[in-house]
């Protein structure tokens, strides 16, 4: 009995431990009163938008925390956006539901286009100057459409459902992750694979760095590799694999820096993380609070991001809160 006691002490003691090596968060701003079904940082740290569980879509900016405009696709009805994101140059916005596609002008809250999407929408990334959209779809497809004059431009095809979906910042290059378990990297202009990465599992998440040179593929319970996509060479894997009596970890956001030598990670399981895109070593993590301390369901970070201050980054949770990270 006394050892089984001096166990669970131990084992707690661990837990505490462990629990206690990640930063806490230094702010954290309530958006949403009873989560987020998805939202997007912008690059610069400025603005989110934030799909309401309760009220639908909005934009907020952040450095007075304030919700500027209500962004649903149907007036008077609430939208269950499926993706959201900004243009680079942070003055364009896409929000999407399933089957509709609308384009934000920030500068004053306007909706300047509103589309059919072309099959069901799983994932989206905008263009620079919002001149198209790339949207992952269920039906084993990723499309360049036109978010200016409506239509398919090219197509990428898959052999599963497009999960993931990213662009360069000049727009040029690709990346698309599907249940095939694959991620490929193409040229946008030509259509033409660059590159294609194989995993042993679905792939979940794909992003780019903004110079279209490194990649990030992550697939579930399995890997998550980073790219040097000129080389065409793996940098470093983290492992996802599950373990005895815990389920595998699953990337579900990722932003590299601006210069692309740092990447920020965001989990399911509250946990952000800083390292650094060559090696991989982990600078930095956090644990994203939940709304109440006891509560059973965890948070998943939706969204990251570096902020103009080099040393604070951004993250938005599925909990109904964005936070503010050192």
């Amino acid at each position: 009995m006394k050892l089984l006691r001096y166990g669970l002490v131990s084992f707690v003691i661990l837990l505490i431990t462990a629990c206690g090596s990640h930063n806490a968060p230094s702010e954290r701003v309530e958006v949403a009163i009873n989560g987020i079904h998805h939202g997007a940082l912008s690059s610069d740290g400025k603005h989110a938008i934030v799909g309401s569980v309760q009220h639908g879509g909005s934009l907020w900016r952040l450095s007075d925390n304030e919700r500027l405009y209500n962004w649903n696709h149907t007036k008077g009805d609430t939208s269950v956006l499926i993706a959201t994101d900004f243009d680079p140059s942070n003055r364009w916005a896409l929000t999407t539901e399933a089957y509709t596609i609308v384009l934000w002008d920030i500068s004053n809250g306007s909706a300047t286009r509103f589309w059919t999407a072309p099959g069901e929408i799983l994932d989206a990334k905008l263009a620079p100057d919002g001149r198209y959209a790339l949207l992952g779809q269920a039906d084993h497809s990723a499309v360049i459409f036109n978010t200016i004059r409506g239509g398919v431009v090219r197509s990428f095809t898959h052999e599963g459902r497009v999960r993931s979906v990213d662009l360069s910042a000049d727009g040029n290059i690709a990346i698309t992750g599907s249940e095939d378990r694959t991620s490929v990297i193409w040229d946008v202009n030509s259509g033409q694979k660059i590159l294609t990465i194989n995993h042993d599992e679905d792939v979940q998440h794909v992003s780019l760095s903004s110079d279209g040179r490194y990649a990030l593929s992550t697939a579930k319970y399995d890997r998550a590799d980073i790219w040097d996509i000129r080389q065409k060479k793996v940098l470093k894997s983290i492992p996802l694999a599950r373990e005895k009596i815990k389920r595998g970890l699953e990337i579900v956001t990722s932003k590299f820096s601006d210069d692309g030598q740092q990447i920020l990670l965001g989990y399911s399981n509250q946990i952000v993380e800083l390292r650094e895109t060559q090696s991989a070593n982990l600078l930095k993590s956090w644990k994203l609070t939940k709304r109440k301390k006891w509560q059973p369901t965890s948070v998943s970070a939706l969204d990251v991001s570096f902020s103009t201050n080099s040393s604070a980054y951004y993250a938005i949770g599925t909990s109904g809160f964005i936070y503010l990270l050192k």
